[in-house]
């Protein structure tokens, strides 16, 4: 019973996440994707700093994680169409399904 319950529950939030995200705009995405830009730059950058490489090696994975993290964001916001749509805006061929 209480699997079952538990199944139910995650399955529940996962599907009003996909809602959400669903809802979400082109425009949002591709905000949300450029935003991974700042982080990659920074997660890199962060190398020349004067500090231990323990600190660095931290500050990586902060910045490189928030850098995927938003770029799978946009993508997912995006969605397959979405994706296709800013492909073809940036004059990158897109294949076509046939």
């Amino acid at each position: 019973m209480f699997w079952y319950t538990f199944k139910e529950t995650i399955r529940n939030l996962f599907l009003n996440v996909k809602r959400w995200l669903q809802s979400l705009s082109f425009r949002t995405g591709v905000i949300v994707l450029l935003c991974c830009i700042p982080f990659y730059i920074l997660s890199f950058a962060q190398m020349l700093l004067p500090i231990s490489a323990a600190a660095k090696g931290v500050l990586w994975t902060i910045l490189f994680g928030l850098a995927k993290t938003f770029q799978y964001g946009g993508i997912t916001i995006l969605g397959v169409e979405g994706y296709r749509r800013l492909k073809k805006k940036l004059g990158v061929k897109v294949e076509s399904e046939e």
